[in-house]
């Protein structure tokens, strides 16, 4: 996982609904927060609303490699989590990254 490094905490998780702003799709929600440190940090989550398991690893693995594509382009210092939606596991990772371009850019955070 290069190019980033992972969200594991659920305080981080939390505060990062909270505090970040939103930014949404049909097929992932975006939620950006900048953060002091100086490097890229990103979370994946997914609800039982998407799936039965394998659902919701297929939908998991599929925004992880969108993130690890399109993260050399983000500006440092930001914080990223990305919520599956019911419609994830049944794309191909090229339409979320298509959608995560659209919606970084729109954040602002797109070099």
């Amino acid at each position: 996982m290069s190019g980033y490094l992972p969200i594991c905490e659920n305080r981080d998780f939390r505060r990062i609904y909270a505090r970040g702003r939103s930014y949404v799709s049909p097929l992932v929600v975006t939620y950006v927060m900048k953060n002091r440190a100086q490097s890229v940090r990103v979370g994946i989550t997914t609800s039982k609303k998407t799936g039965n398991a394998v659902k919701r690893n297929r939908s998991r693995r599929i925004i992880r490699e969108a993130a690890r594509q399109i993260a050399p382009r983000v500006k440092s210092g930001y914080d990223l989590v990305f919520v599956a939606r019911s419609r994830t596991p049944f794309v191909k990772s090229t339409d979320i990254l298509c959608d995560l371009q659209k919606q970084l850019k729109e954040a602002g955070i797109l070099r």
